[in-house]
């Protein structure tokens, strides 16, 4: 097997047809290979979130990061127009679905690609990548401790985002959940009513809830990282990708 990739940033469009920066990492090998999105946490289109793209790519999926901060602070750093971003309440939920739908559209349009595309969010993205989920025709979807898929954000945060629970039943995919016990956005009991909507629905899905593990423990570069739990997660991402988006 050809054991090399390409990692670059692009433009492509999104809501309303604006032209969004991407980071797009893939295989250089023929293919064909599935994709998936990956959404960036509430810091923004950082280092950290290009290195999962690249991971991505390493194990045989062309992965795209859009910046949905693109609008807020074009060519700013990531902690600037994460700043932007809050400031304005975060990135709306329709102009959300509408750039994550161009990336989606941007990979399945891809010589390379075999016309699957999964998406994955940590954080706020882990909420849009359920909101993504339940809005677009997608094959598999990764929920990692996304905040306020059930429940309000607290008086006083900055987020102009309400639940999405009642979106439920327009998912269109099989949804992966990645969650900390210790975690207080998702709490587990908002992670079990998030399930129990799921299994009224009839909906695909398989959760995952760490002892000992708290928000953001994928983040390697952060105090909450759990390597036991992160490396367990991967896991259980490598094998939901696998199932659903290779041929």
């Amino acid at each position: 097997m050809y054991d090399a990739m390409m990692a670059e940033t692009i433009g492509f469009s999104g809501h309303d047809g604006d032209v969004i920066e991407g980071y797009l990492a893939r295989p250089l090998g023929p293919g064909p290979f599935g994709s998936v999105v990956v959404i960036h946490h509430m810091p923004g289109y950082d280092a950290p979130t290009k290195e999962i793209a690249r991971r991505f790519a390493a194990e045989g999926y062309a992965a795209l990061c859009p910046n949905l901060y693109t609008r807020e602070a074009p060519g700013a750093s990531p902690d600037d127009a994460a700043a932007a971003a809050r400031a304005k309440g975060g990135v709306p939920d329709e102009r959300l679905i509408g750039d994550i739908g161009g990336a989606a559209s941007y990979l399945r349009s891809m010589p390379a690609s075999n016309g699957k595309v999964g998406v994955i969010g940590y954080c706020s993205g882990g909420r849009q990548s359920v909101l993504a989920a339940c809005s677009l025709p997608l094959q598999a979807a990764v929920d990692c401790y996304g905040a306020f898929v059930v429940g309000n954000p607290p008086e006083g945060m900055p987020l102009r985002v309400g639940p999405i629970k009642h979106l439920i039943k327009d998912l269109s995919c099989p949804l992966l959940g990645l969650f900390g016990a210790d975690d207080q956005y998702p709490s587990p009991d908002q992670v079990t009513e998030l399930e129990q909507e799921l299994k009224a629905q009839g909906k695909t899905h398989e959760f995952h809830t760490y002892e000992g593990a708290g928000h953001a423990f994928f983040s390697v570069n952060r105090p909450a990282y759990r390597p036991e739990a992160a490396m367990d997660g991967w896991h259980h991402i490598w094998t939901w990708f696998g199932r659903y988006l290779t041929d």
